[in-house]
Formats: structure tokens, sequence, C-alpha cells
């Protein structure tokens, strides 16, 4: 739980470098989305050679040098800003990056492990409402930390080395405390285009690999210049992470409404209903007036909590044993946070950044008829009273 905590601070952290790096090292809009690119490119480079780690050394080992890793990645930032660069910044993002992937691939089914199996979605909400607390936590927290100093100058390094303590704990906890380790059977090696190829048999994660692709791209683009789109309208840096505070608890709040509304409304139905409530608000988010304008853009925060996991679970439902080949092909998607943020760039650079919010409400477009299209489908069920059919695989761990 502590870990995942940690995570959300990581991700949320980049909502806050984005603006200072900016101004700090005059760059444009362009420039500084490399920040995004740093983080999100990763998940085209790993996640293969990633699980292949898993296999061979377990999930606890893999856990723990991923945080060793973003230790490494968080002290980097002393050097970047004693020095002035930012090259050594987007070095440090890639690093921990590199670590957070390793634990989006393992941490989620050792926490579904540690434990009897009837337990597993309850271990899962739980220490992943720990990451929603990292998310709203950190606006505050890092703005205090950062604008400490004298003259109100920019220590972006301070929240990086109290994050390094936090993660260093973590490692502690999980060296000194007997948790049980578990390694996944080896799995057969085979490459990404055959698996993508072999996708085109299930039309739910054939579209749904795109749909995730243009999604986080939604999501990063959002967050990425948050603060610099509430800054441009006469509010301060205070202010403006005051609003992202919002955004996420927002996206905390409406995570548990979601899981609510998915027990009575189909995930296709409520997705695309989202999807276009998205849309509304990115459009006074371009065109609304001034006074709107800020609220419409905390407000996303509500209407993208349920996207990710919904989007997620339709991809993969029913795909029996190609549900793993599946999951690892949604979480190459994941760049898509690397690829839309520098073309977001270019219209705020070119147009102003009212209108390259036009972005993300494409993006999110794409998503909205995605759960259009899986929302007109009638679900599979068996049983009395409808109830959705869950294929169960073989076990795919071994206990160490």
């Amino acid at each position: 739980s502590t870990m995942f905590l940690t995570i959300g601070v990581m991700f949320c952290m980049n909502d806050i470098l984005l603006p200072i790096v900016k101004e700090r090292f005059t760059l444009s809009y362009v420039e500084a989305t490399f920040i995004q690119m740093s983080f999100y490119i990763v998940y085209i480079l790993w996640p293969l050679r990633i699980m292949r780690t898993i296999e061979l050394y377990g999930y606890k080992k893999n856990i723990i040098g991923a945080m060793v890793i973003c230790i490494a990645g968080c002290l980097l930032f002393v050097p970047a800003y004693f020095l002035e660069s930012y090259l050594l910044i987007l070095l440090g993002v890639f690093i921990i990056s590199t670590g957070v992937t390793v634990v989006n691939v393992a941490a989620n089914p050792y926490a579904a492990l540690l434990g009897t199996p009837d337990g597993a979605h309850v271990r899962l909400n739980f220490v992943q409402a720990f990451s929603r607390v990292g998310y709203a936590a950190t606006p505050l927290v890092a703005s205090m930390l950062i604008y400490s100093g004298a003259a109100n100058e920019p220590r972006i390094h301070i929240p990086y080395l109290v994050l390094a303590g936090m993660i260093l704990l973590v490692v502690i906890f999980m060296s000194v405390f007997k948790m049980k380790d578990f390694k996944p059977l080896a799995a057969e090696k085979i490459s990404v285009f055959k698996i993508f190829k072999k996708s085109r048999d299930y039309p739910q994660l054939y579209y749904g690999i795109p749909t995730m692709f243009f999604y986080v791209g939604a999501e990063a683009c959002t967050s990425g210049f948050f603060i610099s789109y509430i800054t441009t309208h006469d509010y301060s840096q205070e202010t403006a992470a005051t609003f992202l505070t919002f955004y996420y608890v927002l996206a905390a709040f409406f995570a548990l409404v979601g899981a609510w509304l998915l027990r009575i409304i189909q995930p296709g139905s409520l997705l695309s209903v989202f999807g276009a409530g998205m849309v509304v608000c990115y459009a006074l988010v371009i065109w609304g007036p001034e006074s709107i304008a800020p609220f419409a853009l905390t407000g996303l925060g509500g209407f993208l909590s349920i996207m990710f996991p919904t989007v997620f679970s339709l991809a993969i439902e029913n795909l029996s044993d190609f549900t793993e080949k599946g999951s690892a092909l949604l979480n190459f998607a994941i760049v898509g946070g690397a690829v839309f943020p520098p073309l977001q760039g270019f219209i705020a650079d070119t147009e102003g950044i009212n209108l390259s919010y036009i972005v993300p409400a494409a993006c999110i477009a794409v998503v909205t008829a995605y759960g259009i299209y899986t929302g007109a489908g009638k679900p599979k069920t068996e049983g009395r009273k409808g109830k959705l059919r869950f294929c169960h695989a073989k076990p795919l761990v071994k206990r160490h």
C-alpha cells in the first residue's frame, strides 16, 4: 500500500514539473512535453523484457529492484538542479518511469497473490486506493516543498529527495518483513507482431488497443498542461495546484461512484456517457467563458476516473487463454502518453493553450466511440439474473 502511494506521487510529479521546467529553461510547450515523452516512452521499450525478468526472479525481487531504480532516478534531480541541466531532468524522469513500469507489470498480480483468492479483488482495490491518495496529495505538498526556499526560487529536487526517502522505506519494509514470493510459469516466447495479429480474432481487444492508446494520450495531455492552463487564466501557481488537487480528488471520488454504477449499467454504455461528458467539458475549456473554463477543466477528473479500468476490462473480456497477451498489448498502448502531448504542445505554441485542448478532446471522442461500440453488443451471460460470466484460467504461478 505504501509502495502504491509512492507510485501515485511519481505520476503526479510530472504534472508539477512540466510548467516549472518550461519557465526555468525558457522552453516552448513542445520542448516542455519531453517530460511526458520521457515518462511514457518506456512502455514500448520494456514490457516484454520485464515479463521475462519476472519469470526468472519472481515478483518480489523485481518490485524491490524497481523501487531501487526509482530511487536512483529521484536522486538524479539533485545534480540536475545544481547543474541546471534539462537533460539530466529528462534522464531522471526516464529512470523513474522504468521502475514504475516494472511495478505496473509486477505489483498488481503480486498483491492479488498475497492472500486467499477470494480476497484478491478487495486487496487490489485497497492498495490502488493509496495511489489515488498519492495523486491527490502531491500538487499541494510538492508545490509547498518546491517554493519554500528564499526568493521563491523553485527547488525541484526537494520533493524528489523526500520521495526517495519514502521509497527507501518501502524497500526496507519489503526486504525485512518475510513476505512470500511467487514466480509465474515461463511462457512461450512470441513476437509482439504475432500477438497483435492474433488479436484480430477478438474485436473488443483489437479495437480496445488503439482506444487505450488514445485514452492515455488524453489523460497525459489533460493533466500535463493543467497548471499552465490555469495560470494563463490569471491564477497563481498555488491556486493552480489547488485546482489540480481537486481534479484528482474528483477522480478518486467518481472512481467509487463508477464502481457502483457498473453494477447497474453496462460498462460500454457508462464509458460512452462519461466520454460525452468529457467532450462537453473540453468544449468549455476551449471556448467557454474564463469564469467557467478552469472549473470545467477540473471537472474532467471525475469523468476520467473510470476510463482506464473500464477500457482495460472491456478489451480483455472473454479472451480466455489469450488474456495475458492481450494485457501485454494494452500495456504497450500506454505509449500514447508520449505521442499526444507534443502535438498539444505544438498547438499551444502556435494557437494558444486553450485551443490545444482540442487534442485530448479528439482522443476522448475515440474512447466514446469505443464505448458505443461495446455497449451496442449484448454481454454474454450465464445463469439466473443475467450475471456476467468470467473465464477462470489455470493457475499461472507457483509458490516458493
